[in-house]
Parts: C-alpha cells; sequence; structure tokens
C-alpha cells in the first residue's frame, strides 16, 4: 500500500510538472533562456513597427533529448539569447500541437514532431532566407541571423560576428564606485564590445565583453584601472589573473532597464533603436565627445535623428 501511493503522489507531480510546460512552453528547457512571444501576429506587428526581423522557432515542447540540448547548449547561450532578443523579434511555436499554432505550422508546411527549426521572417510573415534545416548550434546558427540582419538592411553586432567566426568575446566584470560613470568611461576602451550594469552582492560592478583579438585581458584591466573603474575584478575561470575573482555568471544580476546607458537618458539618441555595440559606444562617447558618438550611427539612423531633434528657437 505505501508504494502504491509513492508511486501515485510521483505520478501526480509528474502530472503536473507536464502540465505546467505546456501552460508556459517558453519556460520549458527545450525554449532555453530566450524571452519569447507566443502571439504570432502581434510578433508580425513589432517586425513592422521596429524594423528587426522575426526569429520564428518551430521546436517541440515537450521535446525529445535532441530538442532540449538544443534548448540548453544554443537557446541556452547567454551570449546567443541578448542578440537573438535585441537584434529580432522571437516568437515560439510548438510543432507538436493543434489549434492556433497548428495552423501556424500548417502554413509555413512545417512537420509536426520534428527537431527544432529556425526561420527568419519580414513583417509580413515572408521568409527573408530560404529555410534550411539541421541548424543545430551556435556556430550555424549566428551566420543565418547574419544574413537576415543583412537581407532587413540591419546592421550586425561585432559580438554576433565574433559568433559565427567561432571567435566568441570575452567576459569580465568590473566594481565601481558607481556603475552609471563606470559603464560610461569602460566603454571608451577600444576592443569593449558591448556593457551592462548590475550587481554582484552589494557591489555596483559593469560586466563588458571584449574582442580579445584586439585588447588582452591585461591591457583591459590596465585600462580599467588607469579608469578607476577595477574596485574588484572577476574573469572566467579560463582566463583568472592574480588579484581578480571567479566569474560566475549567476552572480551578476542585471539592474533595472532605468540604470542602463544612464548617459542616453533624455536625450533624442534614446529613442533610436541602436544595437548593443552602438548603445555601449554612443553611450561611452556621448558627453564626452558627442560628434564621435553620432560617428557610430548609420546614415539611416542619422537621418532618423534629424527628423525627431527639436528644432532650434529663432
Amino acid at each position: 500500500m505505501r508504494w502504491n501511493l509513492l508511486l501515485l503522489v510521483a505520478a501526480n507531480l509528474g502530472l503536473a510538472a507536464c502540465s505546467s510546460t505546456a501552460e508556459d512552453p517558453g519556460a520549458a528547457v527545450e525554449a532555453g533562456k530566450v524571452d519569447w512571444q507566443r502571439d504570432f501576429d502581434a510578433a508580425l506587428a513589432d517586425a513592422d513597427r521596429t524594423g528587426k526581423p522575426v526569429f520564428l522557432l518551430f521546436q517541440e515542447v515537450p521535446g525529445c533529448s535532441g530538442c532540449k540540448q538544443f534548448g540548453r547548449d544554443v537557446l541556452g547561450d547567454d551570449r546567443l539569447v541578448r542578440l537573438i532578443e535585441s537584434e529580432f523579434i522571437p516568437v515560439l511555436i510548438r510543432n507538436n500541437v493543434e489549434g492556433k499554432e497548428g495552423k501556424i505550422r500548417d502554413r509555413y508546411q512545417e512537420p509536426a514532431w520534428n527537431y527544432q527549426v529556425v526561420r527568419f521572417l519580414d513583417a509580413r510573415g515572408g521568409d527573408l532566407i530560404p529555410r534550411k534545416d539541421r541548424v543545430w548550434t551556435t556556430e550555424e546558427l549566428a551566420p543565418r541571423m547574419i544574413a537576415a540582419l543583412e537581407k532587413s538592411n540591419r546592421p550586425v553586432p561585432e559580438s554576433l560576428s565574433l559568433l559565427a567566426a567561432g571567435n566568441p568575446p570575452a567576459e569580465a566584470t568590473f566594481a565601481t564606485g558607481c556603475f552609471w560613470s563606470g559603464e560610461e568611461k569602460l566603454g571608451r576602451i577600444p576592443g569593449v564590445l558591448t556593457t551592462e550594469v548590475g550587481y554582484i552582492g552589494d557591489h555596483e560592478v559593469v560586466h563588458l565583453q571584449y574582442d580579445a583579438s584586439r585588447l588582452s585581458v591585461v591591457d583591459l584591466i590596465q585600462a580599467a584601472r588607469a579608469a578607476d573603474c577595477a574596485d574588484l575584478i572577476w574573469l572566467p575561470s579560463s582566463d583568472r589573473r592574480a588579484g581578480t575573482q571567479r566569474l560566475d555568471p549567476s552572480d551578476f544580476h542585471r539592474a533595472p532597464a532605468s540604470d542602463q546607458k544612464r548617459m542616453l537618458h533624455g536625450s533624442p539618441l534614446e529613442k533610436i533603436n541602436l544595437t548593443p555595440e552602438q548603445s555601449t559606444q554612443v553611450n561611452a562617447w556621448l558627453r564626452k565627445d558627442s560628434q564621435k558618438a553620432l560617428d557610430f550611427l548609420t546614415f539611416a539612423q542619422r537621418r532618423y535623428l534629424e527628423r525627431i531633434q527639436p528644432s532650434p528657437h529663432p
């Protein structure tokens, strides 16, 4: 009797877990860490409003071990997740259910109960680049993301190019007295690609990605110290140096959006849809050299800025 009761409890727990996944497929392991949209029509509307391509994932949820591995290894890669969320409109459609999602699956002639497939769409729902199956690694997915951005006439972030080349950006985190000014100063170091502010324990910190082929970790630390932005330093365990601590991604807690890129707040540039690299550089230079900050904008972005800036009073 006791064993029957235990089995019944275990079965109920399993059903509860399956039910939870069904209620929120975007939280399933197969979906990784991406903040997915679930409304396909709303995603197309967002693409039309922002000019961003749609990153459409057809995924089996719950799925096989291969689907789960894709969720963990590729869609769980923080470097790729940041790029998907900043450069695309990500939307998840389950390929193993009927109803509204089944109709979208049929519209694109995707097989049911299949391995994951990522398609890149314009605001009308058309394919920007040809569909391709068996794209199951970051190294295979990143070049297709680049091709979709280029087809959409969107700038390609340098960090995405590095991922596609198999040379992902290196990472480091620095504690500063004020992470607003720290992000500004660290963003000006040549070779730094992106910055974001947050906390490790009680410390205000700036977490950054940099191109290790252009900037060595030794030079980065020296430049950060010269800028008085290196009260404490965290590096990945594979790149430890004397006087630094091990960087555990789970220790970093991102600050609210109101604390990110603080130098842009209140500026017309805040209204422009910038890539992570652009926002880092513009934030870094706007108060120090506004003309240099504008040099990081594309021609189309500068034209848009001219339209939205208030006319000077006569």
